[in-house]
């Protein structure tokens, strides 16, 4: 029987700024990609959604980005590796921390935002997130790209990498993300989403924007936690699946 993972990045809320329903996703998805406070995300925040994902047993990751709260992360930017190497081990480091006294491990690490699709091309870049993680534990598995030329380094380094493919974002025909500032790069429609993500999984391909088919590897497939529709698309995604006959688990299951 086919299985796939299902994430959505979770814990960014700021104090009484409330981002996403985090609660009612984690009741659908079964791996959870928690800020660490660079992007988002406050410490009593975290550990609250940490001790929910772990009365559900959900899988945890550490959403680590650039240090850009005012731009959620989204921001293009280019730290020294000494910075970028320190940052990472350092958000890495407090959310294991904060997983621990929650009763739940970090499994996992999946950049954020713009660090997540600049070292998907960006080998010095991607080369210092390695780095971070095989300094902290070499065993956390590296979630990234499809298709990026980060899969094959982040490998060649010796991390176990999970590829991952994005259910409400448009792809380019090169397998890159439109960027948010163009019309229709996220996908707000419920059936669409579904309907990509079955074919995906079914026949290993997802459409571009211009309507060309892309063959991307698929370990686990994400719904943004920030969008409003969020959990509805999720719930849809999951439903989806399941009639299909895939059963949804996390890649750190086994």
């Amino acid at each position: 029987m086919p299985r796939i993972d299902l994430n959505s990045d979770l814990g960014e809320s700021f104090g009484p700024w409330k981002m996403g329903d985090d609660a009612r996703m984690l009741a659908i998805v079964s791996s959870a990609n928690i800020a660490c406070g660079f992007h988002a995300g406050d410490p009593a925040g975290i550990l609250s959604v940490l001790r929910e994902a772990a009365r559900r047993e959900v899988a945890v990751g550490a959403h680590v980005g650039y240090r850009d709260l005012v731009g959620f992360g989204r921001r293009q930017m280019d730290p020294s590796s000494e910075e970028l190497v320190g940052d990472t081990i350092y958000q890495i480091g407090a959310l294991q921390a904060l997983a621990r006294a929650a009763g739940t491990a970090v499994r996992y690490v999946k950049p954020h935002g713009a660090l997540y699709n600049t070292m998907a091309h960006d080998s010095r870049q991607a080369a210092d997130v390695i780095a971070a993680i095989k300094a902290v534990d070499p065993s956390l598995v590296l979630m990234c790209a499809s298709g990026a030329p980060v899969v094959a380094q982040a490998r060649a380094a010796g991390l176990t990498v999970v590829c991952e493919v994005f259910a409400d974002r448009a792809y380019n025909p090169d397998g890159s993300l439109v960027s948010r500032r163009l019309e229709g790069a996220v996908i707000h429609d419920t059936a669409k989403v579904s309907a990509r993500i079955l074919r995906l999984v079914e026949e290993g391909v997802i459409a571009a924007i211009d309507g060309t088919d892309l063959r991307l590897e698929a370990h686990s497939i994400c719904v943004h936690g920030d969008t409003p529709e969020a959990t509805s698309l999720a719930q849809a995604v999951r439903e989806a699946l399941s009639h299909a006959g895939v059963t949804l688990k996390s890649f750190v299951d086994g």
